[in-house]
């Protein structure tokens, strides 16, 4: 098909044109790194998985405890794939203006879209555990019949995420749908009111030794297809992707930061995108979360020797809301980056501004925190040990990271959960922000004691507080440097 060939032709274009491609070669390096270390990891899983069943329980098929698993294979995935997949879009306004069906635009992006790593990836443990099964003499008929089948799976689970997705956009908190659904689906298989996993590894069984009954998922398949081409269609307009959406705007008093001297109008500015959009909206609601998170580790006796675990808890527990704020600055104001770049602020104020609201929500997150010494002395000292290192090293971390964002953020997008506007920057930035604070407080805490490990994320913490003025020198500068590389970026959609 002609169409689809230029269609191809300009995503290739768009793609090598584009800001992402233009980052560090490094970056792009580790991420074919990780794809390659999650492929082979598959692997490994395909061929190990019989003999270690077989092993474990050498009385049962491992094929039947294979399709056993399905039911949580197969939820988590769709979990997986609501928070990591999106829809491919290309930028199809230029071409809803020329004579050019709206069903092959449809079709195309739909179809891209069952070419997803995340359709590829299951293979390279579905393939090899085929083989293997082969060569121990199953029917060869019957394990080519389940492989297809678990390909049909898949992409009933890819074309199932992108309804949900749809669907669950519609609400303020976009995440709660699947939730509910996972929660749900998981309750009643677990508290055995309805076997899902024992009526999906039956009708798994079923199509293998009845390869007929395999027109009953493709037919699902199918129709999922259809349905998403359906919710796509209507919006596939130039006037309705732009209409504005009408709405009374929200005003509220914030004469209290004038206090805080010349970084007042950028701590204005930044409280009202949070409470007008809902993309940073949800760093609000991810507060509550990161509040109870220390209730999944505290209780539990499990964890009660692993004290190096509860610095990473401390670390989440008050730096929550800078972690989910600070890894898009300046990404948040990107719309309007361009103009406020055009005018005469310096720009040591506007992140300083950003590191104020950050230092802010640590000490508040850390007052929240206190009934966690419920559990122990020593958990209150993690916590301000915490609060201190997310102060004085954690947020310069986030601002110098803020310098490579090159994404594009829609504030307008659905809430919790959204990866748009997300690169290898986010992820990478992790490592320092969550592993190197559980290094620091370990080598001190296994060779000395526990209050060594404290004493050593305190002192590191104030020393970067002490030095606030001069990272903030240094990290301008870099801001200075990428300045006209972001605004080029930001421009784009891609």
């Amino acid at each position: 098909n002609q169409m689809i060939k230029h269609f191809i032709n300009f995503e290739w274009k768009q793609f090598f044109r584009s800001s992402y491609w233009q980052k560090s070669i490094a970056i792009n390096i580790l991420m074919v790194f990780l794809a390659l270390y999650f492929m082979l990891t598959f692997v490994a899983i395909g061929f190990g998985l019989y003999p270690i069943l077989k092993k474990q329980f050498p009385d049962s098929d491992p094929l039947i405890m294979v399709n056993g698993f399905l039911f949580y294979w197969f939820l988590g995935d769709l979990l997986m794939r609501f928070f990591l997949q999106k829809l491919p879009v290309m930028n199809i306004k230029p071409l809803l203006v020329l004579p050019l069906k709206r069903s092959s635009i449809l079709h195309y992006v739909l179809s891209k879209s069952a070419i997803s790593f995340f359709n590829f990836l299951p293979l390279f443990a579905i393939i090899p555990f085929g083989l293997v099964l082969i060569s121990k003499e199953y029917n060869s008929v019957s394990i080519l019949v389940w492989m297809l089948l678990m390909v049909i799976f898949t992409l009933i689970i890819n074309f199932l995420n992108f309804v949900i997705e749809a669907k669950s956009a519609e609400t303020e908190l976009s995440f709660l749908p699947i939730i509910l659904i996972a929660s749900g689906l998981f309750g009643l298989n677990y508290f055995e009111i309805v076997s899902l996993s024992s009526l999906l590894s039956n009708g798994v069984n079923s199509i293998i030794a009845n390869p007929v009954l395999m027109l009953i998922p493709f037919a699902i398949l199918v129709g999922l297809y259809f349905l998403n081409y359906s919710i796509l269609r209507p919006k596939l307009y130039v006037d309705g992707s732009l209409r504005a959406k009408e709405q009374v705007a929200s005003t509220s008093d914030l004469t209290w930061t004038r206090r805080f001297g010349d970084i007042a109008p950028f701590l204005q500015l930044d409280l009202k995108l949070i409470w007008r959009n809902k993309r940073p909206r949800s760093s609000i609601f991810i507060l509550v979360m990161g509040l109870l998170y220390g209730l999944i580790f505290y209780p539990n006796p499990v964890y009660k020797e692993m004290v190096p675990m509860f610095i990473f808890v401390g670390i989440f527990v008050t730096g929550i809301f800078m972690i989910n704020f600070g890894q898009f600055i300046p990404a948040w104001d990107s719309g309007y980056y361009k103009l406020l770049m055009s005018q005469n602020i310096k720009y040591k104020e506007y992140l300083n501004s950003k590191f104020s609201l950050m230092f802010m929500s640590a000490i508040l997150m850390f007052i929240l925190s206190i009934p966690y010494v419920y559990f122990g002395w020593k958990i209150l000292v993690i916590h301000f040990a915490a609060m201190i290192y997310n102060i004085g090293v954690n947020t310069h971390v986030l601002l110098y990271g803020g310098s490579f964002n090159r994404k594009k953020i829609d504030l307008t997008q659905r809430a919790v959960f959204n990866y748009q506007g997300t690169g290898a920057v986010q992820w990478i930035i992790g490592f320092p922000l969550m592993v190197f604070p559980i290094l620091i407080f370990y080598i001190p805490y296994k060779f000395i004691g526990f209050e060594a490990g404290i004493a050593t994320l305190i002192i590191l913490g104030a020393i970067g507080i002490v030095f606030h003025q001069k990272l903030m020198t240094f990290i301008t500068k870099k801001y200075l440097k990428s300045k006209y590389k972001m605004i080029s970026a930001f421009e784009q959609n891609s």
